[in-house]
């Protein structure tokens, strides 16, 4: 805790404000704010943290979505972290068994108590003077706001907006008199037994509901525009669960998440290589699935190639056995309106439905949706260049953390928070308060792309415009490629020329790039 500090403008004599003052702020206590949390203890362990979450209970996305079914679509010896194993003998895990995991983890490490629930941040203030950011949150237990201060503020807050999902404006939806339900805001005490459901959407929620539905509903339907490619799995990795009866249980982890990244890798980068070797594959199994009869081609045959949006993986082909038991049924064609009792199809076919469920996608967030500012300046991240995937230039002692699109979140973020660590631990040693990515003479000429690149997904070209941008050179690119980054962030130098670091009265008027802030008015 920092002593008491006088705020700008304050004269002598007024009363002293006093504002928690912590080394480092993690914002978000999901997955990654947890985790964040525990490799700040392990390895900074002089340094005082909080973490701040707008919610009244830690878990993320996992404590969020409780829509039937909800599970995870990667392996938990990859989306695991790498510091705890994965016991449980499924290895496509169910959500609360997920948050199980991670509310384990913050107990067994202490991480819990570093929490400060309904601590929504709305904005975060960065003054070079002091080297501080000062964070303003909304108390949504009290309804007032609160400010802290740190030095270092690490972004753990996901990449979607947790205010809601996102839905298509669609024609007629206000004449349709059954119930409309969207995954992220799924009503406790939903009824759908013996009911008629459409599901709109042909993503990883879309599969995990069809199954999970039908035993109970009178018949559920899948109705999308175009198809997304399929991939069936065990959801229990029996190497794993062998290796654990013989081997000590971090090793064994530590084989079954080596096995599995070697595997993920090597089907990514087939994909990218012999597209379509790895497309006739996928859709033969299909076809193996669903029998020669069903209508692979219009109904599981994607227009695009393997990995240019994510995979579907269902576990143990529940969605398959779904289809075949005749509970459930796939529609591939585009809605022309909604009417009272359902859906009309362009095609002239009408959809009866009592629930539909509108799994239409995220809408994505850039850094918790807050208002950033650097020396009074507001911040448009979508004009900055991104340091390594995690930091922004012109932008001082901020990190985020943002996982894989093509393999597990968790990967990544413990990567991030690996660097996060060596980052702080070096300002220490080098006697820096603060740390900015800037761009170097050589850099100027980079040419522009997309923070996700190869990735046609509408739920990030929709948003893409928001997020920094990459160039064509170390370290200004976002690899999306864990070999890569583990090079580039693990072992990669931490004064590699485009780091600035200065203490609090040599930064006293920092240069900051032009395109970075916006003009103030």
């Amino acid at each position: 805790m920092g002593p008491p500090s006088r705020g700008r403008g304050q004269q002598e004599g007024e009363a002293i404000m006093t504002v928690d003052h912590f080394d480092v702020i993690i914002v978000g206590a999901g997955l990654s704010g947890v985790g964040a949390g525990v490799h700040l203890h392990e390895k900074c362990p002089g340094k005082s943290y909080a973490i701040l979450e707008g919610r009244p209970s830690m878990g993320g996305t996992w404590d969020i979505f409780r829509y039937p079914g909800i599970r995870s679509d990667s392996d938990m010896h990859t989306l695991g972290y790498n510091f705890k194993p994965w016991r449980e003998a499924k290895s496509i895990a169910d959500g609360p068994s997920i948050l199980k995991y991670v509310r384990e983890t913050a107990r067994d490490y202490g991480v819990d108590s570093h929490i400060r629930f309904n601590h929504q941040v709305t904005g975060a203030a960065w003054d070079s003077a002091s080297s501080t950011w000062t964070v303003t949150v909304d108390r949504r237990d009290t309804g007032g706001t609160a400010t802290l201060s740190c030095n270092f503020l690490f972004m753990c807050s996901g990449y979607y907006s947790y205010r809601g999902g996102f839905t298509p404006e669609f024609p007629g939806l206000a004449d349709y008199k059954g119930l409309v339900v969207h995954p992220q805001k799924w009503p406790e005490d939903l009824d759908y037994t013996g009911k008629t459901v459409v599901v709109i959407g042909s993503g990883a929620t879309a599969m995990t509901l069809i199954p999970a539905m039908a035993d109970k509903a009178a018949h559920i339907t899948m109705l999308q525009r175009s198809p997304t490619y399929v991939v069936s799995r065990p959801d229990k990795d029996a190497i794993a669960n062998t290796l654990r009866k013989f081997l000590p249980e971090s090793l064994a982890y530590g084989v079954t998440r080596w096995k599995n990244v070697t595997l993920q890798g090597i089907m990514y980068k087939r994909t990218r290589t012999q597209p379509d070797k790895v497309k006739a594959f996928i859709l033969e199994h299909v076809r193996k699935e669903l029998g020669a009869d069903y209508d692979v081609e219009t109904h599981f045959t994607p227009r695009y190639n393997p990995w240019d949006q994510r995979l579907c993986l269902v576990p143990n082909s529940d969605l398959f056995a779904a289809i075949r038991s005749g509970k459930a049924s796939v529609v591939t064609d585009e809605i022309d309106t909604f009417t009272e009792a359902g859906v009309r199809l362009k095609s002239g076919e009408e959809l009866s439905a009592d629930i539909i469920v509108t799994a239409t996608g995220l809408n994505m967030a850039v850094m918790g949706e807050a208002a950033f500012s650097v020396d009074g300046a507001p911040v448009d991240f979508g004009q900055a260049w991104t340091y390594k995937g995690m930091m922004f230039s012109g932008v001082p002692n901020l990190v985020s953390t943002f996982g894989y699109i093509n393999a597990s979140w968790t990967l990544r973020a413990d990567l991030t928070c690996e660097y996060v660590c060596r980052l702080v631990n070096h300002m220490d040693r080098a006697g820096a308060t603060q740390v900015t990515p800037r761009l170097r003479d050589s850099d100027g000429s980079m040419p522009a792309r997309p923070w996700i690149d190869d990735f046609s997904a509408g739920y990030m070209q929709r948003e893409m415009h928001r997020f920094p941008r990459q160039g064509d050179r170390e370290p200004w690119i976002n690899p999306q490629d864990y070999r890569h980054d583990k090079q580039m962030i693990r072992h990669g130098a931490i004064e590699d020329g485009a780091l600035v670091f200065e203490t609090a009265h040599a930064a006293a008027a920092p240069a900051v790039a032009a395109p970075l802030l916006q003009a103030a008015e």
